[in-house]
C-alpha cells in the first residue's frame, strides 16, 4: 500500500470480521471538520491521537502517513463535494487472530449531519446525567482510559439516545461528587464573570481540541480563561454555557435540565470558535 493509502469503494468491505476495533472497541478515533478544502485542527488531533496511543497500549501512529492519507481523502472528497465534511480517523489493534499483525488504520469522510447546522444556529437543550466517575480516578486507574478518545463509545451513544427519547438534544455528564465532566461528544465551556471556564482535563475529561484552540485565541485577545472544577449550579447561573466539538464547533446550551440558560455574555464565543477552528 502506498503511504497515501488506498482509496476504497465506500460500498465494499474494508475490515475483517475479527478486527479488535469491532469485537472489543479496542482502538482510538478522531473526528475532524473538513472545510474549504482543509481539515480543521489537524495538528491538534494528531497530537491527541499520538498521546492516547501508549495509554491504550497501541503502537505510536505515523503522523506523516496519516497526513498523506488525509490529503488523499480531502482531494477525493473535494472532487465530488463542495460543502463541509466529517472526517473520521480510526486506529485499532488489528485482527484478533493475528496478534503480530499490523494495526488497522483508515479514514472516512461523509457529509456533516443535519443536526450540526441546527445546533450551531439555534443552540441545544441538554440534560445533566449522573455517572459513577469519582474525581481523581483517572490518575490512579489508567486502564479506565479516562480522557482518551476510545472506540468504546457505546455508553456515550446510549446517553444521547436516552436524552433524545426524552425530547432533548444533548447531555452533560456529572461525576459522583457533582462536578461537571463533559458531553457525550463535546467539551463544556461556561462564561462566568467575563471569563471562559472549562472542567480540568486531567480529571477524566477528554482534552478538547476545539476548546484548546478557543482558549489559545481568547488569551491572545485578552479574554480570561480557566480550567477548574465546575458544579451544575454554576452552569445554571453562568452568563452562557456552550458545548464545543470538532464538527459542530460551538452550540450554545439554551436550556439545561428544563431551566433557561443565560444568553447575555459579552464574549462572542461562537465567533471565537469559528475563527480558531483552523489553528
Amino acid at each position: 500500500m502506498s503511504p497515501e493509502g488506498e482509496v476504497a469503494d465506500p460500498d465494499s468491505p474494508v475490515l475483517h470480521a475479527d478486527d479488535l476495533g469491532i469485537v472489543h472497541g479496542d482502538g482510538l478515533f478522531e473526528t475532524m471538520l473538513v472545510r474549504e478544502g482543509r481539515v480543521c485542527g489537524l495538528d491538534r488531533h494528531l497530537a491527541r491521537l499520538t498521546a492516547a496511543a501508549p495509554v491504550a497500549g497501541l503502537p505510536a501512529p505515523d503522523p506523516g502517513r496519516i497526513e498523506a492519507m488525509v490529503r488523499t481523502g480531502v482531494r477525493e472528497w473535494r472532487s465530488v463535494h463542495a460543502g463541509e465534511g466529517m472526517l473520521r480517523l480510526v486506529y485499532t489493534r488489528g485482527r484478533e487472530h493475528d496478534p503480530s499483525g499490523d494495526p488497522t488504520l483508515y479514514l472516512t469522510i461523509a457529509p456533516v449531519p443535519d443536526r450540526v447546522e441546527s445546533a450551531r444556529r439555534h443552540g441545544v437543550r441538554a440534560l445533566t446525567l449522573p455517572t459513577a466517575y469519582q474525581p481523581g480516578l483517572a490518575a490512579t486507574s489508567p486502564w479506565l482510559l479516562s480522557g482518551v478518545k476510545s472506540l468504546s463509545y457505546a455508553a456515550n451513544i446510549a446517553a444521547l439516545r436516552h436524552v433524545r427519547g426524552l425530547g432533548v438534544d444533548d447531555a452533560i455528564f456529572v461525576s459522583a461528587s457533582g462536578t461537571v465532566l463533559e458531553g457525550p461528544r463535546s467539551t463544556v465551556v461556561a462564561v462566568i464573570d467575563g471569563a471562559l471556564v472549562t472542567p480540568p482535563r486531567d480529571d477524566g475529561v477528554l482534552p478538547g481540541t476545539t476548546q484548546d484552540a478557543l482558549f489559545e485565541l481568547a488569551e491572545s485577545e485578552g479574554i480570561g480563561t480557566d480550567q477548574r472544577p465546575l458544579t451544575v449550579t454554576e452552569l445554571y447561573s453562568a452568563d452562557e454555557v456552550w458545548l464545543l466539538s470538532s464538527v459542530t464547533l460551538a452550540a450554545r446550551v439554551r436550556e439545561l435540565d428544563g431551566r433557561a440558560c443565560g444568553a447575555g455574555s459579552v464574549i462572542d464565543v461562537a465567533d471565537l470558535v469559528h475563527r480558531s477552528a483552523g489553528s
